[in-house]
């Protein structure tokens, strides 16, 4: 999207308002169908860190996630928890993974997420 839409980002102000994280939402964004729960920042970062904090490989990188300042003025980006990328008729991953997509990159969108079928 050349200008974000405005709904969508009324949405995001909602979540990042702390409000709830119980937000379900499907995207379309370059080409990908991304389907799950959206969270405020702040949490999706916290998130973040602890599982890169869990990783022996991967720990330097957890402090980023909780250093950097907040975002001022309305979202640019969607968090997703608990979210997949729905290939054909799976979800990948399986258990959900944590995404960061810029509201302007979205192509399409709904409400709640889709399901899927791993068999």
């Amino acid at each position: 999207m050349s200008k974000p839409d405005e709904l969508l980002v009324d949405v995001a102000t909602l979540v990042e308002s702390g409000q709830s994280n119980q937000m379900s939402l499907t995207v379309v964004t370059g080409g990908a169908v991304i389907t799950g729960r959206l969270a405020p920042e702040a949490v999706w970062r916290q998130r973040v860190s602890e599982v890169l904090t869990d990783s022996t490989r991967l720990g330097e990188f957890a402090a980023i996630f909780t250093a950097t300042k907040p975002h001022e003025g309305p979202p640019t980006h969607l968090h997703f928890h608990v979210a997949r990328i729905l290939q054909g008729t799976v979800g990948i991953p399986e258990t959900g993974g944590m995404y960061r997509v810029s509201i302007a990159d979205v192509s399409a969108w709904t409400m709640g997420d889709f399901s899927y079928s791993d068999h």
